[in-house]
């Protein structure tokens, strides 16, 4: 059986056509617009509330919040990352098929064809590039926020109030934005796999976030004891390292070994599901 002339299974579904089409959805905006807007609602809530005291032994992240830009950015990574990113991701990796099966437009992208391994294929990078965005846009602009209402200056160090200098600990935060980028990983994969098996994206995403807090959940049960340790969400807060006086790379490479594990057999079974998926029933 021969193509059709002209057609070329790579020239389907271009890379450009599909991240216009998921830029154009209002979720889109409307979760960049949320991740945006959390630094400058953080910094309102600092200049309206009890200022901490900022010294003393056992000092939490908000206590050093509003002790410079760097400070700040991180207090709004560690709030947001257990929860609102996972969202995020979740919900840009999670309408990728059954958004389209929703609506009604999986059957007649396949049927245009394009091949179903290059229609998640596509489908994944731009998910995986919307959710690396919102992943990166959220620390940077609270750096950018931070910066403007607390000042540049040295971080502080929680636990301890030891000071690092700023100049030495930029570059260690991008070491924080990429493990923050490797520790989603996990949710992207879950949230793929189940929107290749629901017809509802909020089922999709619903799911995907639903596991993640059962995860951080059985995190907290010390009777699991070393088995913990095998949770996704088990090495979240790793990054931490990567701000301590002396940078450890041990849970961040357990850390990112374990979530990169987890997303390649999720999407691996993610693609496997899909080619035997009934798209007309």
């Amino acid at each position: 059986m021969t193509a059709a002339p002209g057609y070329a299974p790579s020239r389907t579904l271009p890379l450009r056509v599909e991240i216009v089409r998921q830029f154009k959805r209002r979720r889109t905006l409307v979760m960049f617009g949320l991740l945006l807007a959390l630094p400058w609602i953080l910094v309102i809530a600092f200049q309206f509330g009890p200022q901490p005291s900022g010294d003393g032994p056992g000092l939490r992240m908000a206590d050093l919040a509003t002790e410079s830009g760097l400070n700040f950015a991180a207090f709004a990574l560690s709030v947001s990352a257990s929860f609102l990113l996972v969202v995020a991701v979740a919900l840009f990796c999670g309408d990728t098929v059954a958004g389209e099966a929703s609506w009604s437009s999986l059957r007649y992208l396949l049927a245009a064809p394009v091949p179903r391994d290059r229609l998640l294929r596509q489908k994944l990078i731009v998910a995986l590039g919307y959710s690396a965005a919102a992943v990166i846009c959220l620390p940077l602009m609270a750096l950018l926020a931070g910066t403007l209402a607390f000042g540049w200056d040295d971080i502080q160090v929680p636990g301890t109030g030891e000071t690092i200098p700023a100049v030495d600990v930029l570059p260690r935060f991008a070491i924080v934005i990429g493990y923050a980028l490797v520790s989603q990983l996990v949710v992207a994969a879950l949230a793929f796999l189940i929107s290749t098996v629901t017809d509802s994206p909020l089922g999709a995403v619903g799911g995907a976030v639903g596991l993640w807090i059962v995860c951080t959940i059985l995190q907290a049960v010390e009777a699991l004891g070393v088995l913990r340790e095998f949770l996704p969400t088990f090495w979240n807060t790793a990054w931490f390292d990567a701000l301590m006086p002396e940078l450890d790379w041990s849970g961040m490479a357990k850390g990112a070994s374990i979530s990169i594990t987890y997303a390649a057999l999720l999407i691996a079974v993610a693609f496997r599901r899909f080619r035997r998926k009934d798209v007309v029933s």
